[in-house]
């Protein structure tokens, strides 16, 4: 994820005393602290309603008229003071941005960072202080962690899906190669624009060579769990959770960008499948679940791990991350197999948006602490992406519209539990 902008106005020469009220700042330093937030939120994964939301409201503390616009590559500010005639104090803040990615800790420390200036705990010239101390790259432990993040996750999901001890294998090795080169990419913004294209290339070469020198694979199911955290199925919840909040322009950038992952996965799997055809191979495929009950247990326990480790969670709410990672996911299996999948999906994300907004009301810290990871294991990627397959293995067009119908029957259910979610219990300032 490439670093914020920083921002369009110069810092103040003689910064406010801690002491004073940051109302009582000057109108440009007002502007430049809402435009910092912004840029913040937007870059570590808030979605568009969630940002306008919270932006609003601490202008309106700042004694600021604000009317946002954002959306997944940009944000649009306008301000005015509202103790000045209309057109006044007009100014148009414009700010072009990559798409934002999760960091758990980097929001977590910037929301309480807006918390003590507000209070009056800190001064403009500190603040900003902080927060630049967040754009300092990963070390290489880090990194190093981020990437068997990824080993982690895939090898979870194939044992959650009670896959042989090969096959968990395969896709751990997939994992950790896609966990390096997300990690290349980071340092080579270039091989960014066509990672996930290469990262499914190298997942689906591997497995097709494993299954024709080695032993019969599950092989699509090898694939998805290979290539899961890649898959975009949080971006086309949040896609959809935009469009029914009447943010239509970012929902539907954000849903086309989803659709353009997961097309540009499938032109990676279907190289790699032409290219190992061209080679006269001959990949054997099993469908076999041998796996007993407990390594479904052990798996999300790992599972949730890992997402806490991708999140970028802050060490001391690891337990927290995995709890809700791990709730969302027993909740949706158990209810879903005893009243059908959707009614386990709306339950979870239900569960799951109001434990989010009473943490954040109890704690004051960001709800999407227990909210991001605690549906990211209900989200319909890996339904996107098998359809895909199917339809380019098949060239079936019936194939695909199921696959399509499966992945609208998930956003639905998912969609339907965090509406009432916010409707039982309303979010903290919208984070």
């Amino acid at each position: 994820m490439s670093s914020p902008s920083p921002a369009a106005e110069s810092p103040p020469q003689t910064p406010p005393s801690r002491s004073r009220p940051l109302s009582d700042a000057r109108y440009s330093e007002r502007i430049r602290f809402v435009c910092e937030l912004a840029e913040r939120l937007h870059a570590y994964g808030t979605t568009s309603q969630r940002l306008e939301g919270a932006i609003t409201l601490i202008a309106e503390k700042l004694q600021l008229e604000c009317e946002p616009w954002a959306n997944p590559t940009g944000l649009i500010l306008t301000f005015s003071d509202p103790l000045r005639p209309p057109g006044e104090s007009d100014v148009t803040r414009v700010i072009r941005l990559s798409p934002g990615d999760n960091d758990l800790a980097r929001l977590v420390e910037t929301d309480r960072v807006a918390e003590a200036v507000l209070a009056g705990d800190m001064g403009l010239q500190e603040a900003y202080a902080a927060l630049e101390a967040l754009d300092t790259p990963p070390a290489w432990p880090s990194r190093v962690l981020l990437a068997f993040g990824y080993c982690m996750s895939a090898s979870a999901v194939a044992a959650l899906l009670r896959l042989p001890w090969l096959d968990i294998g395969v896709a751990a090795i997939n994992g950790l190669m896609i966990g390096v080169l997300v990690q290349m990419a980071d340092l080579r913004p270039r091989l960014k624009e066509g990672m996930e294209t290469i990262a499914a290339l190298i997942a689906t070469a591997t497995t097709l060579l494993i299954a024709s020198h080695v032993a019969p694979l599950n092989q699509n199911t090898v694939i998805i769990a290979s290539l899961i955290v890649l898959l975009p199925g949080l971006a086309l919840t949040n896609a959809v959770s935009e469009l029914t909040s009447q943010h239509l322009i970012s929902g539907s950038a954000r849903f086309a960008g989803a659709v353009t992952t997961v097309l540009k996965l499938g032109i990676g799997t279907a190289l790699a499948m032409y290219m190992v055809s061209l080679a006269g191979l001959d990949p054997q495929v099993r469908g076999w679940r041998p796996q007993p009950a407990w390594v479904e247990g052990a798996a999300v326990v790992v599972a949730a791990c890992a997402f806490a480790i991708l999140f970028r969670g802050q060490r001391r709410d690891y337990p927290v991350v995995m709890l809700a990672a791990a709730s969302g996911y027993l909740i949706s299996r158990h209810v879903g197999l005893a009243l059908g999948s959707p009614v386990g999906i709306f339950l979870a994300a239900l569960v799951i948006t109001v434990a989010g907004n009473a943490y954040a009301q109890i704690t004051k810290r960001p709800g999407a602490v227990i909210r991001v990871p605690g549906i990211i294991m209900l989200v319909p990627g890996s339904a996107s992406l098998r359809g895909l397959l199917t339809l380019i293995q098949q060239q079936d067009v019936g194939a695909g519209n199921q696959a399509l119908l499966a992945v609208f029957n998930i956003l639905l259910s998912l969609i339907a539990g965090l509406m009432i979610g916010n409707l039982l219990l309303p979010s903290r300032r919208n984070l």
